[in-house]
């Protein structure tokens, strides 16, 4: 079911283009894959929402990547990046960081603190009325209210 895997990642992972002042930047994808990924790469950029199974075949996952891929315009207005990692066995840089026991949702603030961790898959609504409540959240919404 790898291949299945690596056609959901293909889908999702190209890089969308937008200009900003004149200038062409690259826009992130949504979801990355986290087996290269450390969270101190995100630090006051992004805030992470870490989705690990034991095997890219785990139903939950699938759901929750279904979900989290459904509501991406929420998450990009929120800087949510998604590191998904479904191999236990490379005991990646965030299996060792955050631990996880088969399927596991974690969110990480901007400030590299976890914020909440999740043993069932949620759906993006839930994840921003969350990240809503954040003291930095509430301050980017005040800051794009005054400008």
């Amino acid at each position: 079911m790898k291949p299945f895997l690596a056609l959901v990642l293909a889908t999702f992972l190209p890089a969308t283009l937008v200009a900003q002042d004149a200038a062409e930047t690259v826009t992130p994808a949504l979801i990355q894959p986290g087996s290269d990924s450390d969270l101190s790469e995100f630090l006051w950029k992004n805030r992470p929402v870490v989705v690990f199974a034991d095997s890219p075949d785990d139903p939950r996952f699938h759901e929750q990547i279904e979900r989290l891929s459904q509501g991406a315009e929420a998450l990009f207005d929120r800087d949510v990046v998604v590191l998904v990692d479904t191999d236990p066995a490379a005991d990646s840089v965030l299996r060792q960081k955050l631990r996880p026991r088969g399927f596991m949702l974690v969110l990480v603030g901007k400030d590299g603190g976890v914020k909440l961790r999740k043993p069932s898959p949620w759906t993006v609504r839930e994840l921003s009325r969350t990240i809503d409540k954040f003291p930095s959240r509430m301050r980017e919404v005040e800051e794009r209210r005054g400008s």
